[in-house]
Formats: C-alpha cells, structure tokens, sequence
C-alpha cells in the first residue's frame, strides 16, 4: 500500500519513468527532472487534485500548511513519503534519493 488510509495527504507511488534512452540524456538526471514534474490524483483532506503536479504540490503544503487544513508533520509526512516512494523510482534509474531531497531546500 502506498498511504496510509488515515493520511492527510494521499498520492500514488511513481510508476516505472518512461526514460526515452540515447546518448544524450542520462537516465538519473532525466528521472529527477520528470519526479519533479510527476502528475498524480492528490488528495489533501478528502479534496482531490487531479493530475496535478505532485512535487509542487507538496512545497505548497509544506510552506504554509495550515492554508491546506493541515499541521506541520502532516505536511512532512507527505513529504516524506513522496521521498520514500519517488525515491525509490529515482533509484531504479540509477539516481540518487538524496537529490529529490535537496530539491526540497531550494
């Protein structure tokens, strides 16, 4: 399972990135880069988003979480989840889970 049935914040795991291969992009980089603009149906609160960009999304929670209905370990929560759960996409392509990370602090 993916989320927790109780978690504030829902989204799906990342399915396998449709990395297009050729000498020009590198798999890691190019699987960072689609995570970070990865759509999803997100649920924060009961309220769907819709194929919505998930990486955004989760800034935005994380910036001001109570506009969202939600503390602030909710919002990590989710963050951390996102992590976990692209992380391990980012890895499968021979990417760093750290990156998505640092992506977080900027």
């Amino acid at each position: 399972m993916t989320t927790s049935p109780t978690a504030a914040v829902t989204f799906p795991a990342p399915r396998r990135i449709p990395y297009p291969g050729g000498c020009v992009l590198e798999p890691g980089p190019y699987a960072l880069d689609y995570l970070l603009g990865w759509r999803a149906d997100v649920t924060v609160r009961g309220r769907l988003h819709p194929e919505t960009p998930v990486f955004p999304l989760l800034r935005a929670l994380l910036a001001d979480p109570a506009a969202h209905g939600l503390t602030r370990e909710e919002a990590e929560a989710a963050r951390d989840r996102f992590l976990t759960l692209a992380g391990q996409a980012l890895a499968a392509e021979g990417g760093d889970p750290a990156w998505l990370a640092r992506e977080f602090g900027r």
